[in-house]
């Protein structure tokens, strides 16, 4: 079976119970990165896959195979187990023409303030929710000319394996691993209910195209070079990424990533890429 991006063997999982027998007194951590180590489990800075293998012994753990070690202390990622908190926000309806809430402030989510509002918004008003973000992300907060938050956006790690995207970019299985960290994926957009305003989607999408390169660049000392995201079918047609020029591409089986026997079915969604670079295919091909 393939957990986290890595695919995990009765061999694997026969060293992670002998490294637990041999080993009483480890903790969790100290398992994770002496399989790490053993795996040569490194992403593309060579620096170990710590919490990726932390959240395979746990999946593993959830499916029966191993049973870790208890936990030393509180789960340090304890933002996403909390309820997030109420933040007040301004709900008047905003209607009209997009030059009406012009000039656009889009702002990087920061401080724990803009962190707060953008977790609430999103947890309240989309659809999927918000349980927090892990690994490389970016998130941006946009506010009209008066200062009132009209959308949220959210980018984050691409997904590991998508048929159609990656026949389009060219990737064989051995290449995909070396270069996804130079894709991410748009994985939340909201623009909120009650703004009513024709076009402001697709105008947030292209402002945003234009400079996450470098904010990413800027907070993560590398360049991403192609964005996707996936559209359910049953509910949305994508309009607003066709009029933000991004490329239909293909569409999902409806399989879990989790699905090992062909047995879940999740909701079919369109896959939309946006270059960011003429030469993408290169990169993401050779490097």
């Amino acid at each position: 079976m393939v957990i986290q991006g890595r695919s995990v063997s009765e061999e694997d999982i026969a060293q992670i119970q002998e490294l637990m027998r041999s080993n009483p007194n480890w903790h969790r951590t100290q398992l994770s990165r002496e399989l790490c180590q053993d795996w040569e489990w490194v992403n593309h800075r060579g620096q170990v896959k710590d919490m990726a293998c932390r959240t395979l012994l746990l999946k593993l753990e959830a499916l029966g195979y191993v049973t870790l070690p208890k936990r030393q202390r509180a789960c340090p990622n304890a933002y996403r187990n909390r309820v997030i908190q109420d933040v007040f926000h301004d709900t008047t309806p905003i209607e009209g023409c997009v030059q009406g809430v012009m000039p656009l402030s889009i702002e990087v989510v920061k401080d724990k303030g803009s962190l707060s509002l953008f977790a609430f918004l999103l947890s309240r008003y989309h659809y999927l929710g918000y349980r927090g973000s892990v690994g490389e992300n970016m998130k941006y907060l946009v506010f009209d000319c008066r200062g009132r938050p009209l959308s949220c956006v959210l980018f984050g790690s691409a997904a590991w394996t998508v048929g159609c995207r990656d026949r389009y970019i060219g990737w064989d299985g051995a290449q995909r691993p070396k270069r996804l960290h130079l894709v991410t994926n748009n994985m939340r957009f909201l623009v909120l209910p009650w703004v009513r305003v024709p076009h402001l989607a697709s105008h947030v999408l292209s402002r945003i195209v234009r400079r996450i390169g470098d904010d990413w660049k800027r907070i993560y000392g590398h360049e991403v070079v192609l964005l996707e995201t996936f559209v359910e079918v049953s509910r949305f047609q994508g309009t607003c990424y066709r009029a933000a020029n991004w490329r239909y591409v293909g569409r999902t089986k409806g399989r879990s990533r989790n699905d090992r026997y062909a047995a879940i079915r999740v909701p079919q969604k369109d896959v939309y890429l946006y270059p960011l670079k003429s030469g993408f295919r290169e990169i993401l091909v050779h490097g």
